[in-house]
């Protein structure tokens, strides 16, 4: 077998090559509401997660992004009235990022363009069956790559795949 024409290799590049497509058609709407896609990634979260809350650690693990780097994120949002920062009661180390009221009507802003986007150069080119088989595999990959991509999700440090991903 030539060793260039894997089809491991392959899976990987045509991954990265929908990835990279996907994201270039869909960033533009996010980027005339004014969100980049990571702010995107942190209000969609946070809007998805219980109490439309989550500590700051959960959101960390959730995304890609180190502590220090969704503080800065969280930051950002907060100076903007997007997102709102709670203490935690039972730990003083800990906080919470809350999505504001601004957070959310933000994001119904963007959903509807944002759903069509992704709808015209994603999940609308697959069937309903091909959708369910792509989302399975890909929360087969997910768990083992990033398994603390739900952390906090449902409230109690359990995962929980029902509304993160």
């Amino acid at each position: 077998m030539d060793p260039f024409d894997d089809p491991r290799l392959t899976a990987m590049g045509l991954f990265a090559e929908v990835f990279t497509g996907v994201s270039a058609k869909t960033t533009p709407t996010l980027v005339a509401a004014g969100l980049s896609e990571v702010d995107f990634e942190t209000l969609i979260r946070l809007a998805r997660s219980p109490e439309r809350r989550l500590r700051m650690s959960d959101l960390a693990a959730q995304t890609s992004l180190s502590t220090s780097g969704i503080t800065r994120v969280v930051d950002r949002l907060e100076r903007e009235g997007l997102v709102e920062r709670h203490a935690c009661a039972s730990d003083r180390r800990a906080s919470y990022a809350v999505l504001s009221e601004a957070g959310a009507d933000r994001l119904r802003t963007v959903l509807p363009e944002h759903v069509k986007d992704i709808e015209t150069w994603f999940t609308g080119l697959l069937t309903d069956e091909q959708l369910a088989d792509f989302l399975g595999t890909l929360r087969v990959i997910r768990d083992v790559v990033r398994p603390c991509a739900t952390a906090g999700a449902d409230g109690a440090g359990r995962p929980s795949r029902t509304r993160t991903g």
